[in-house]
């Protein structure tokens, strides 16, 4: 019988939390650590050799041999490389080694990693430097610390830079906020997060036996089966007990990392699932989700199973998102995005709505960006996923309070006094007394944004990295006013403004149905963009007012973003490039011979059936029918495939820009029309001729 699993005592184990640098490092030091975290000064090396002292010896007596710098490049993951704590002393004797100057930087190959031109290609050098602000953990025997990642010059190459960059900017802002409020004790502002992470699990035999799922993640073809979700049967059901096994493992290695793994359900489609964590700080948050994709993947491995994090790895079904929930906290553990219970307290939340509608829909073309990526193009517009339109969903309640401010009238009818916003008084506010719109891209649940569209692939840094920054810009935007005011007038500039706000940007504000054909017509009077694709998306990246507000708040300069345009461009074209040829590949090499197999079959049939039933010619109809739609098929998609060939030769001609327009428009389309063709072989086509496993058995395989 194996030993019980202890939470309390496991929680955290392979983590060098505060709790174990207070055993390993002098108090001294620790003492020196704090303060820099709390001023941002640099660390001296006295105090990091201390420090790489104590994570050594913990990560030894741990069981770790090696130590790496885990960052997080440009392709959306993670990337580490490894060093032994083995020192050789002579004579054949070594001792486990590890400094203060290895903690704190490192020196990385960055020549195969994306840098978007900020670099040449024979310019290998980059660089990781530590980040004090995210424990060092242990995973499979090596120390893993994270780090930044930047050039030679000293720009970004990686997410967590501008994030941490966009963390400060936002702490600096709210805090000129909270002091025209009064607030003389808080001495930081956190961005918080929470990503809800949804997936596939499927039988890896059936996996290796498709292509599409092995090189792209996803199926590029598969008829609907019988049944998929019409039933809701699988939605919060019963979990299998392959499944139970598989999401308590995960659980176990999540813990031991510091993971607040909290929820974990069955979701809409077959063989779909959610994990959700506890919120925390961004940093965390995002560091820990990247640790979560790479757990679901491996303990899935372990069980022969395969865990799909891509968008739409299925056709017809609902695909898997990241839902972000998204809030402020002060060091104090008060919630700015709540509506309070005094009415200083609930000013200060219309004065945070305000500035977060208003930056939504500001920069609602960045914030579509943050999440704009081939896959997620596939999700976004059905299935319970957001429509690509940017809009806030706020409820009828707070609705009617903002409806109430714009009008200059009191939210309660029985009261005929007009509302007044001000610090000194404001009426109570509801709180999350409506119910949750499953097709908002931005819903308000009572003290967090919800916002919906991340994929479920991709980092949570980038969305947070804007969130944090536009709303950054308009706290500054509304300090330079309030600072400005005299005490005596602060009530009134403090309603006019919140009042302004509303005013101008409630256009951005939508409670219903964002599935509902009348909202693209709505959004498109009230102004609102709406770039179903990245390649439109992308091509707005670049805007005057996005690289101003990026350079302003110190979150990242032109070059860096000139450089991410680049990336994101290049990946969406790669990613569907790989997909064309795969399925070119698959249906050259497989389904048009599968096919062929089968019309052949028919062919004797029907042969054999003339010769013995020759007074009854009405016998074959059935297999003549059946074998005259098969060679239809056939030859479409040997056209198709042609059509896609010649396509993917042209689609280096164009530019950056062009050459996104082109992969969607051009070949994506041709993948589609063969996808439609492919469909409709397999329904005609017997299992034991058709090459590869049908949705029916990957759906149903866990």
């Amino acid at each position: 019988m194996s030993e019980a699993f202890d939470l309390t005592k496991e929680f955290a184990s392979c983590v060098f939390t505060e709790e174990k640098m207070e055993r390993y490092v002098p108090s001294s030091e620790i003492v020196k650590y704090r303060r820099c975290l709390e001023t941002g000064e640099s660390l001296s090396m006295e105090t990091a050799d201390a420090i790489a002292k104590g994570m050594k010896e913990w990560a030894i007596s741990m069981g770790a041999t090696h130590y790496c710098h885990w960052f997080q490049p440009m392709t959306g993951g993670t990337a580490e490389k490894h060093e032994g704590f083995i020192s050789p002393v002579g004579r054949g004797r070594i001792i486990m080694d590890f400094s203060g100057k290895e903690l704190v930087k490192g020196e990385p190959d960055a020549s195969s990693f994306p840098s978007g031109g900020l670099r040449a290609t024979f310019e290998a050098r980059g660089y990781s430097a530590w980040d004090p602000t995210s424990y060092a953990f242990i995973v499979d025997g090596s120390l893993c610390i994270p780090t930044v990642f930047f050039s030679y010059s000293g720009e970004s190459l990686d997410q967590k830079t501008p994030l941490l960059r966009s963390t400060r900017a936002l702490n600096r802002q709210a805090l000129r906020i909270l002091k025209v409020f009064g607030d003389k004790e808080t001495r930081s502002v956190s961005p918080m997060a929470g990503a809800e992470q949804e997936y596939f699990l499927i039988d890896k035999d059936l996996f290796n036996e498709r292509e599409d799922l092995r090189i792209c993640g996803r199926t590029l073809f598969g008829a609907k089966p019988p049944k998929t979700q019409e039933l809701n049967d699988h939605y919060f059901g019963s979990i299998k007990p392959r499944v139970s096994a598989f999401m308590k493992d995960y659980e176990k290695e999540l813990w031991k990392l510091g993971v607040l793994a909290k929820t974990k359900h069955n979701e809409v489609a077959p063989s779909q699932h959610e994990m959700a964590p506890i919120y925390s700080d961004c940093n965390s948050a995002n560091d820990q989700n990247q640790l979560t994709m790479n757990i679901l993947r491996q303990v899935a491995d372990r069980h022969n199973l395969v865990c799909l994090l891509a968008e739409k790895p299925f056709d017809g079904v609902n695909g898997s998102g990241k839902h972000n929930n998204w809030s402020i906290v002060t060091d104090k553990g008060k919630n700015l995005i709540s509506p309070g219970k005094t009415p200083s307290q609930n000013a200060q939340f219309l004065l945070f709505l305000a500035a977060f509608v208003s930056a939504v829909d500001e920069y609602q073309d960045l914030l579509r960006c943050s999440v704009a990526y081939a896959g997620n193009d596939n999700r976004l517009g059905g299935h319970e996923a957001p429509p690509a339109i940017i809009s806030i969903f706020v409820g009828t309640e707070l609705q009617g309070v903002i409806d109430s401010i714009i009008q200059d009238r009191s939210y309660d009818s029985a009261v005929p006094n007009p509302i007044r916003i001000g610090i000194d008084s404001m009426p109570v506010i509801p709180k999350d007394t409506t119910d949750r719109n499953r097709t908002s891209p931005i819903a308000f649940t009572g003290n967090k944004f919800e916002f919906r569209m991340p994929g479920s692939s991709q980092s949570i840094s980038a969305p947070n990295t804007v969130l944090n920054t536009i709303m950054a810009q308009k706290l500054c935007e509304y300090a330079n006013i309030l600072e400005q005011t005299d005490a005596k007038n602060i009530n009134n500039v403090l309603h006019d403004l919140i009042k302004d706000e509303f005013t101008k940007h409630s256009r951005i504000i939508f409670n219903g149905n964002g599935y509902d054909s009348s909202w693209v017509e709505e959004a498109r009077r009230r102004g609102l963009s709406n770039y179903a694709t990245t390649a439109e998306a992308m091509r707005h990246y670049l805007d005057p007012k996005n690289i101003a507000l990026m350079e302003g708040n110190g979150v990242m300069s032109e070059s860096e973003m000139r450089a991410r345009k680049e990336i994101y461009v290049e990946k969406y074209c790669n990613v569907i490039s790989i997909e064309a040829n795969t399925l070119k590949d698959m249906v050259r090499r497989e389904i048009i011979p599968a096919v062929s197999a089968f019309e052949g079959e028919l062919c004797r049939t029907i042969s054999y059936m003339k010769e013995a039933f020759t007074t009854v010619q009405e016998v074959s109809d059935v297999e003549h029918d059946t074998c005259t739609s098969l060679m239809k098929c056939n030859k479409k998609m040997v056209q198709l495939e042609r059509q896609l060939e010649r396509a993917l030769a042209k689609a280096s001609a164009s530019g950056a820009d062009d050459m996104s327009g082109y992969f969607h428009d051009k070949v994506l389309s041709l993948m589609e029309k063969i996808r439609e063709v492919v469909n409709e072989a397999e329904v005609l086509t017997p299992d034991r001729f058709w090459p590869y496993p049908t949705y029916s058995q990957l759906l149903f395989s866990e």
